[in-house]
C-alpha cells in the first residue's frame, strides 16, 4: 500500500467480519446519526444472527450495531455467511456453500438470504433465507467444466474429505441431494459477489482455482426467482481473472464489489488460511502463504481495456499491495477513501486509506 492506512478497531458480538457493503438506505444511516456505514456479515452462527452495521458518525467516531433479524422457519437453519451484494433495494448474502476445513461439504452453508435495506430499522427486520441442498454446486461444477479455463484438479484428500465424505453422509441419511455431487466435482467456496447492471451476479471463488492458480469468478442468473419459488439461479458463465496472481502461487477471490465506474473491485489471496489444519493446504501448500491484493478488472471487457483472446478469461490489473496482510475480506470505495476489513479473531479490523492510489 503507497500511504499506510488508519486502523480502527472494533467488537461485535464477540465475532470476525468478512465482507463491506456500502450503506444506502438514508433511513438506517438516519436511525444511527451516522454520515456513512456498511453493512457486513459475521461468520460464526446462523445468518439471522450474524448481519451487523459499521457506521461512522458525524463526529468521527465509529461504532459497530449488531442487527439481529427473523428468518422465521430458517432460523437456526444456516451458518458460514460469506459474501454481501444489493440489488433492486434489496441486500443478498451467500453462505459459503463449502465446508469445514477438514470437510465434509456442509447443506446449511448452500444459501442466499436478502432483507430489504430500508426495513433493517425495524425491531426485528424480516430475512428471506433460501437453502439450496447443493444446486449450486452442481451448477458450478458443470459451468466449469463447460467453460475449459482448466481448473485444478482435486488433490485425493479434498476429493475423499469434501466430496466423497458428503456423498456418503447423504446416503447413510437418506437425503434427496446426493444425486447433484458426483465423485469427480470439486468443492466450491464461495467468497465474494457483486451484481451486475443486468441482475445477475458475479461469484468470487475461493476455491476452486485455474490450474495456474489464477483466481475464478461465475456469473449467477435468476437469483431472485428462488425466493418466490420460480426458478432456481443459473450459471451462465465461469471465467478466470488473469495478471493478478504471482508466479508459483495459487490465488482465490476474498472479496468483490461494483464500481459506479461500471468496473469491479475485488480482494485476491490465500485459497484457505494458514495453521488451522486445512486439507487444501494439505494437498495445495502454495495457496497458503499468498498476501492479499487489491485489483481490479471490467466484465465484459472493453474494446479499450486489457484484451483476452479467450472470452473465459478476464485481465486484472494491481490496484494495491496489501501485504503483509493475508486476511483482508472486504472493500469498498466510498466518499473518496478506501476501506478494507480484516478477518480477525473476535474482533474488526477497519483499514481506512484516504486519497487515491492509482
Amino acid at each position: 500500500m503507497t500511504c499506510p492506512p488508519r486502523t480502527v478497531g472494533l467488537a461485535v458480538a464477540g465475532n470476525e467480519a468478512s465482507d463491506l457493503l456500502p450503506v444506502r438506505a438514508p433511513e438506517v444511516l438516519a436511525a444511527y446519526g451516522a454520515r456513512r456505514g456498511f453493512w457486513t456479515v459475521l461468520d460464526e452462527g446462523p445468518v439471522e444472527a450474524c448481519l451487523a452495521l459499521l457506521v461512522e458518525r458525524y463526529d468521527g467516531g465509529w461504532l459497530t450495531v449488531h442487527v439481529p433479524m427473523d428468518a422465521g422457519a430458517e432460523n437456526g437453519r444456516t451458518e458460514d455467511g460469506e459474501a454481501l451484494a444489493r440489488y433492486d433495494g434489496w441486500v443478498y448474502v451467500f453462505g459459503s456453500h463449502f465446508g469445514s476445513k477438514r470437510g465434509p461439504l456442509r447443506p446449511r452453508r448452500a444459501f442466499v438470504a436478502r432483507f430489504r435495506e430500508a426495513e433493517a430499522v425495524a425491531p426485528l427486520p424480516r430475512l428471506h433465507v433460501v437453502r439450496n441442498q447443493f444446486r449450486l454446486h452442481r451448477a458450478v461444477n458443470d459451468a466449469l467444466l463447460a467453460a475449459g479455463i482448466g481448473v485444478l484438479p482435486a488433490g485425493e484428500q479434498v476429493r475423499h474429505l469434501f466430496i466423497a465424505a458428503t456423498r456418503a453422509r447423504g446416503t447413510a441419511r437418506a437425503k434427496s441431494w446426493v444425486d447433484r455431487l458426483t465423485e469427480d466435482d470439486l468443492p466450491v467456496n464461495v467468497e465474494a459477489a457483486a451484481f451486475t447492471p443486468t441482475g445477475t451476479v458475479l461469484l468470487g471463488l475461493r476455491f476452486p482455482v485455474t490450474g495456474r492458480g489464477e483466481p475464478v469468478f461465475v456469473e449467477l442468473a435468476d437469483v431472485a426467482g428462488m425466493f418466490d419459488r420460480r426458478s432456481w439461479p443459473r450459471v451462465v458463465g465461469a471465467y478466470a481473472l488473469t495478471g493478478v496472481t504471482r508466479p508459483g502461487e495459487l490465488t482465490g477471490f476474498r472479496a468483490l464489489s461494483a464500481r459506479d465506474d461500471g468496473g469491479y473491485d475485488a480482494v485476491v489471496g490465500s485459497i484457505d488460511a494458514l495453521d488451522k489444519r486445512s486439507v487444501l493446504l494439505d494437498d495445495h501448500p502454495t495457496g497458503g502463504d499468498v498476501t492479499s491484493r487489491h485489483v481490479r478488472f471490467r466484465w465484459p471487457a472493453e474494446p479499450a481495456g486489457p484484451v483476452v483472446a479467450d472470452e473465459s478469461r478476464v485481465a486484472g490489473e494491481l490496484v494495491a499491495d496489501l501485504a503483509p496482510l493475508h486476511n483482508v475480506e472486504g472493500l469498498a470505495e466510498l466518499d473518496g477513501a478506501r476501506y478494507y476489513v480484516t478477518d480477525e479473531d473476535h474482533r474488526v479490523a477497519l483499514l481506512i486509506a484516504q486519497g487515491r492510489q492509482d
